[in-house]
């Protein structure tokens, strides 16, 4: 048996970057109480989770439902916990990057966020990144 491991990671790859996307979305969303995350704050947020490489973290995540469910069944819940931790991951290149930190210039070939807008937004849209993967696990 031959199994095409480059073509389903790819799959797997994009069926994660389309969940991701669909929680930029929600952002643009009324809550209960009529308010919506500012579309200025979602242009930063996704510039922040644009170039998210590989997503290794949500494809373990995916891979250990796997190993303890023996289901390929990914669920919202599964692809929210993998999406969270590539948050908290994003999260955290942020903050590192950060003048008080490493005051990198760039991150994959990429102006940082501080760079990008400024250093006050790129720690709100750290922080920001932080609550919405807690967010995502709460709700799962």
């Amino acid at each position: 048996m031959t199994t095409d491991f480059s073509g389903t990671l790819k799959q797997h790859q994009e069926s994660i970057r389309t969940h991701l996307q669909s929680i930029l979305d929600t952002l643009s969303r009324e809550d209960a109480a009529g308010n919506t995350v500012p579309a200025e704050f979602r242009t930063v947020l996704a510039y922040a989770l644009q170039n998210t490489g590989k997503l290794v973290r949500p494809l373990l995540t995916r891979f250990a439902y796997r190993a303890v469910s023996g289901s390929d069944d990914f669920g919202p819940a599964v692809d929210n916990a993998g999406c969270a931790v590539e948050l908290v991951h994003t999260y955290s290149l942020i903050h590192d990057d950060l003048p008080a930190m490493d005051d990198d210039d760039l991150r994959r070939g990429q102006p940082t966020l501080h760079r990008a807008f400024d250093e006050a937004t790129a720690i709100l849209a750290g922080d920001g990144l932080q609550a919405l993967a807690f967010q995502l696990l709460a709700d799962a």
